[in-house]
C-alpha cells in the first residue's frame, strides 16, 4: 500500500467508529478515499444537495447546521458528518460549511453503504438516531448545544506559564508581569519530572501578599494554593464551567497525559458560556453586605432563563443553579465571620438535596446543616454557630431561597453537631431504618461540604458508603418507601392527574417525576458503595458494576434528563410570563413531542421501580393520593 494510503488508513483507525473496523475495510476506505482542502468560511455541503459523501475530518473545523440556519453541531479532527443523508432520502439533511481550514477524507457513498451493511458496529454507531424516542431526543438537544461539544482545548491561547516552587515572591510577581499572565504554575522541581505542585494568582498576590505587606523574599509557595483543580484537554467546556462554578476557582490548569498543558480562566469560559452563571458567581463574591446579595439575587431568574433558551442541558442547568445558590450560602458565611469573628472551632457547613446534587433550580428553599469540630462544648461555643447559622439562613431569605417548612436548617439544633453525633445518626438510620430514619435518607444522604473543613463531610460519605451498602435490610426499607412515588402514567399509556384545590388537572413533574428518579438511583448508588452525589453521576458508577440490565443507566438517563428539561423549560416560561414558576403542568399546555416523550420517560421509571421491588425485594403499599386520569 502507497505511503499517502497507509497515513490515511492509520488516522481513520484512530478514531471511532473506524477503530474497530478490521483492516480489510479499512484498505477499502483508504483506496476510494477521496482528499480535499476547503478553506475557512466554505459550505461544504447545502441543504438538499444530492448525499454522495460520508465526510471524515482529518483537520480543522466544521460547523453543522438544521435546515433552519441554526449551529446543531460542531466538529473537530476525527469526527465525521453526512451520514443521515446517506441511509435516508440521499439528499443533504444537515448543511456544513467550514469554520477553519479544513481538509476531508471523502468517502463515496458506495463505500458507505459497503461499511453499513457489513459491520455491524459500524452502522449501531452511525444510526444514533433511530435508536430509541426517547434516546434521540436527548441525543438532539445535546448535539444542539455549543458547551456540550465545544473542547477545553479550544479555549487554550498560550502554554501554560510556569516557575519552581523555589522562587519568591517578587521574582514570581516579575514573570507574571514579563509575560502578561494573571496565573503562574508552581512545578516541584524535587521529583523527575517536576510535577504541578500549586498555582498562584493575581487575586492571590493581593489578598495574601500585599494585604499582609509579605516581603518580597517570601517563598512563592507559602501564598500558593496546593489543592489543584484540574481538567484535561479533551474534556467538554461545560465540565470546565461545572468545575469553576462546584469549586469557586477562576483558574484551571489544563493538563494532556498529566503534562500542563495551559490554563484556563473565568473570563475564557464566558466567552463560550452566554448564560453568564460563572458572571453571576464572580459578582455573587463581590459583595460585602446582605443588601448587596439580595440585590443580585434579582439577576438569577434571568440568568436561569437564559440558560433554558440557550438549550443547556439539566446537568449543566442544575449544576449551574446549585452553584449559584452555593455561592450566595458562602459568601454570607464569609460576612457572617466578618461580624461574629473567626470560629471558635472548625466547622463544615453542609449543602443537602438538590443543591448537594446539583440539580436545583428556580422553585427551591433551603435544606442545609452544620458539622462542627468533636471538641465542640455548646455552653462555650454554641451561641456562635446559632448566630452564624441564623445569619446564613435570613439572608438566604432574603435571596430568594426561601425557610425550609420541615425545619431543616443549621438554625436547628439537631442538625448543628459534632462531627461524632453525625456519624451516629447516619449509623442508627441505617442499622434501624424506622420512617423517620427513611425520611431523613431522601434529604441527608445527598450531602455535600460547602464551607470551613470540608473533610468532615467526605468523612460522613465514607462512612455512608462503607455502611449502606452492606445494610440490605435498610435498603429494602428504602426501596419500599421510594415506591411511594409513582410517575403520573395509568393504563394504556394515559396521564394521572391530581384532584386537589387548585393543582386539580395537573401533575407535579418534580414529586411524580425528578423524585421517583432521584430516589431510586440514590438507593443503588448506596448499594454500589458510591459517594457520588449528583443523580448521573452517580448513574455512572452504577454503570460500572452490572447491578442494572443492560440499557437500564442509559434509559434512565435520558428519562430523568427528559423529565428535568421539559420541567425546566416549565419553569422558564412562568418567569417569562410574569408568572410564579412552579412543578405543576397541564397536559394541554405541553406540545405533542413532549406529551410522546413524557410518556416514554414515565414509562421508564415505572419499569425501574419494578426492578427496585425485586432488586431489594421492597413488597409494595398502595400510595394514597387524591388522583384522577385522563
Amino acid at each position: 500500500m502507497q505511503a499517502e494510503l497507509i497515513e490515511i488508513r492509520n488516522h481513520l483507525s484512530q478514531h471511532p467508529p473506524f477503530d474497530e473496523l478490521p483492516e480489510s475495510l479499512l484498505e477499502l476506505i483508504a483506496s476510494n478515499v477521496e482528499v480535499s482542502y476547503v478553506r475557512a468560511g466554505t459550505a461544504i455541503c447545502r441543504f438538499g444537495d444530492p448525499s454522495t459523501y460520508l465526510y471524515y475530518l482529518r483537520s480543522g473545523a466544521v460547523e453543522i447546521y438544521r435546515r433552519s440556519g441554526e449551529l446543531y453541531n460542531r466538529l473537530e479532527e476525527g469526527e465525521f458528518f453526512g451520514q443521515f443523508g446517506l441511509m435516508m432520502n440521499k439528499t443533504v439533511r444537515f448543511p456544513a460549511n467550514a469554520l477553519e481550514d479544513s481538509l476531508l477524507y471523502l468517502i463515496p457513498a458506495a463505500v458507505f453503504q459497503t461499511l453499513w451493511e457489513s459491520d455491524d458496529n459500524f452502522a449501531d454507531y452511525v444510526e444514533i438516531e433511530d435508536r430509541t424516542r426517547l434516546r434521540s431526543a436527548i441525543s438532539n438537544r445535546e448535539q444542539g448545544n455549543d458547551l456540550m461539544t465545544a473542547k477545553v482545548s479550544r479555549l487554550i491561547g498560550r502554554p501554560a506559564v510556569t516557575a519552581p516552587t523555589t522562587v519568591r515572591l517578587q521574582e514570581a510577581a516579575r514573570i507574571m508581569t514579563e509575560q502578561g499572565v494573571s496565573s503562574l504554575l508552581l512545578m516541584d522541581e524535587s521529583q523527575s519530572p517536576a510535577v504541578m505542585a500549586g498555582i498562584v494568582t493575581d487575586r492571590d498576590l493581593r489578598t495574601r501578599a500585599l494585604v499582609d505587606a509579605l516581603p518580597s523574599e517570601t517563598p512563592i509557595q507559602d501564598i500558593m494554593s496546593n489543592e489543584l483543580i484540574t481538567i484535561r484537554a479533551d474534556e467538554f467546556i461545560f465540565e470546565a464551567m461545572l468545575s469553576m462554578l462546584h469549586n469557586n476557582v477562576h483558574h484551571l490548569p489544563v493538563v494532556d497525559k498529566g503534562e500542563p498543558r495551559g490554563v484556563i480562566s473565568l473570563s475564557d469560559v464566558i466567552k463560550y458560556e452566554s448564560q453568564n452563571s460563572l458572571y453571576l458567581v464572580s459578582n455573587i463574591y463581590h459583595q460585602n453586605s446582605v443588601k448587596g446579595l439580595k440585590k443580585v439575587s434579582k439577576d438569577v431568574h434571568a440568568s436561569f432563563v437564559r440558560m433554558v433558551n440557550e438549550d443547556a442541558n439539566s446537568h449543566i442547568i442544575g449544576s449551574a443553579m446549585a452553584g449559584i445558590g452555593r455561592s450566595f450560602t458562602q459568601r454570607l458565611l464569609e460576612l457572617g465571620e466578618e461580624t461574629l469573628g473567626p470560629p471558635p472551632v472548625p466547622y463544615c457547613f453542609m449543602a443537602l438535596g438538590s443543591m448537594a446534587r446539583d440539580e436545583q433550580l428556580v422553585v427551591t428553599d433551603q435544606d442545609n446543616a452544620m458539622i462542627l469540630d468533636d471538641s465542640f462544648d455548646p455552653a462555650q461555643h454554641d451561641d456562635y454557630f446559632l448566630a452564624l447559622a441564623k445569619f446564613v439562613s435570613d439572608g438566604l431569605a432574603d435571596c430568594g431561597y426561601s425557610y425550609c417548612t420541615g425545619d431543616i436548617m443549621a438554625t436547628n439544633p439537631k442538625w448543628r453537631q459534632p462531627l461524632r453525633v453525625w456519624k451516629a445518626y447516619f449509623s442508627d438510620w441505617i442499622e434501624n431504618p424506622k420512617a423517620e430514619a427513611l425520611l431523613n435518607s431522601n434529604i441527608f444522604f445527598d450531602l455535600d461540604g460547602i464551607y470551613g473543613d470540608t473533610g468532615m463531610a467526605e468523612a460522613l460519605k465514607s462512612l455512608i458508603a462503607s455502611k449502606a451498602g452492606d445494610s440490605p435490610r435498610f435498603l429494602a426499607f428504602l426501596a419500599r418507601n421510594a415506591l411511594n412515588r409513582t410517575p403520573p402514567l395509568g393504563f394504556f399509556r394515559t396521564f394521572v392527574m391530581e384532584q386537589d384545590g387548585k393543582q386539580n388537572n395537573t401533575f407535579n413533574l418534580k414529586r411524580r417525576g425528578t423524585a421517583p428518579l432521584s430516589d431510586l438511583i440514590r438507593i443503588h448508588a448506596l448499594a454500589v458503595g458510591s459517594t457520588a452525589q449528583n443523580s448521573f453521576e452517580r448513574l455512572r458508577d452504577i454503570g460500572a458494576t452490572r447491578l442494572l440490565p443492560e440499557g437500564g443507566v442509559e434509559n434512565l438517563r435520558d428519562a430523568l434528563e427528559f423529565i428535568a428539561i421539559v420541567r425546566i423549560r416549565h419553569q422558564a416560561l412562568a418567569i417569562e410570563d410574569g408568572r410564579e414558576p412552579d412543578n405543576n403542568v397541564r397536559p394541554e399546555d405541553l406540545s405533542t413531542f413532549e406529551r410522546n416523550h413524557l410518556k416514554d420517560a414515565f414509562q421508564v421509571v415505572s419499569s425501574a421501580q419494578k426492578f427496585l421491588r425485586f432488586r431489594y425485594q421492597a413488597g409494595s403499599g398502595r400510595p394514597r393520593s387524591n388522583e384522577r386520569r385522563s
